[in-house]
């Protein structure tokens, strides 16, 4: 039986897509007029960066997705260029909630707005690119990459997480805050 090397990843997703659920949930309430928490985007923003972009998509992008292009798929043209792709177009959606959200914090409620479309979009866009992780491309690289490469794939993502010690706890701690009402 060959090592998982994408089960760390699936798991990850599982968080991340608590917090999309939040930031869902708080959209629809700020579309209804009945939300004004609006830290919670900062703190959104605040997760996504480090949690899901920092923490999950570095063992996507300086592990696996390198051991994918190293063991024959293209780099270009490819799944891994797609992700890549999506990856940047979410950091541009979270840069743009950033803004919107700390202008609404100084009393520009006319970005509210841009709130709405930033969070719904980055949320579509992580929803879409977590399936296509979990069904297509984790399958694609558990049987594409050989035995040998995968215990250093789990050592460069433990070293990965060693940098950032308790980062994934503080994180469910705040996605779980946040799923109780606080």
């Amino acid at each position: 039986m060959k090592t998982d090397v994408t089960q760390v990843m699936v798991k990850e997703h599982q968080l991340i897509l608590r917090m999309i659920a939040l930031v869902e949930h708080n959209t629809a309430l700020v579309e209804k007029g009945t939300f004004s928490n609006w830290t919670f985007f900062l703190d959104a923003v605040d997760f996504i960066r480090n949690f899901a972009d920092r923490f999950h998509h570095a063992k996507e992008e300086d592990v696996l997705f390198i051991e994918l292009v190293k063991n024959g798929m293209p780099e270009k043209q490819s799944p891994i260029e797609a992700m890549h792709i999506e990856h940047d177009q979410g950091r541009a959606f979270v840069r743009n909630l950033e803004t919107a959200a700390q202008k609404v914090i100084a009393g520009e409620t006319e970005q509210i707005s841009a709130i709405i479309s930033n969070a719904r979009g980055y949320a579509a866009l992580l929803r879409g690119h977590i399936e296509k992780e979990d069904t297509v491309l984790y399958p694609l690289a558990e049987r594409v990459l050989p035995e040998e490469v995968r215990s250093g794939m789990l050592q460069a993502y433990n070293d990965a997480e060693l940098k950032t010690p308790d980062l994934e706890n503080r994180y469910r701690d705040m996605v779980e805050t946040y799923e109780a009402g606080n």
